[in-house]
């Protein structure tokens, strides 16, 4: 499995996944429809150029979900049992169109799940960064990961 197991996850760990996503108008204007969201911030370009931001900005539930997206195949892959929660939120720059976005995650937690031998509980601190550097989004999630001695046996 690409992807690490409880045991292989220590607090202090940092990860700057190679991976970068460009978004594109689409995404942002088909995830919002598909999320029934009406804001005309995400899509009504007519609206948005009368607003402070001059365009159209990305909806931030789906910068969050790129995000945990670009941190599988470093982190989750395969040794995930199920997110349990996202935590602390914060959007401190806007997405627009046809920005790249990149992951950088830092290990802030990790202990034995109580009903689970074999599982244990991480949390992870996550950043979303255009590739200037500016973050667009910031966030903690906690998952179930397997345990890798359990997992092989």
């Amino acid at each position: 499995m690409p992807g690490k197991f409880f045991d292989e996850l220590e607090v202090g760990m940092k990860f700057k996944h190679s991976a970068g996503r460009t978004i594109t108008e689409m995404d942002n204007v088909l995830f919002s429809v598909l999320t029934m969201n009406t804001q005309p911030l995400h899509i009504n370009e007519e609206f948005s150029e009368k607003t402070e931001f001059g365009q159209r900005i990305v909806n931030g539930i789906f910068t969050m979900g790129l995000v945990v997206g670009l941190t599988v195949s470093d982190i989750s892959e395969g040794t995930i049992i199920a997110n349990l929660g996202y935590d602390k939120v914060i959007h401190p720059n806007p997405t627009f169109h046809n920005d790249t976005i990149y992951a950088e995650t830092e290990v802030l937690a990790k202990r034995e799940s109580k009903s689970r031998p074999n599982a244990g509980i991480v949390t992870f601190r996550h950043w979303g960064k255009k590739s200037d550097g500016t973050v667009v989004v910031e966030f903690e999630r906690t998952a179930m990961f397997l345990k890798k001695s359990k997992a092989e046996g």
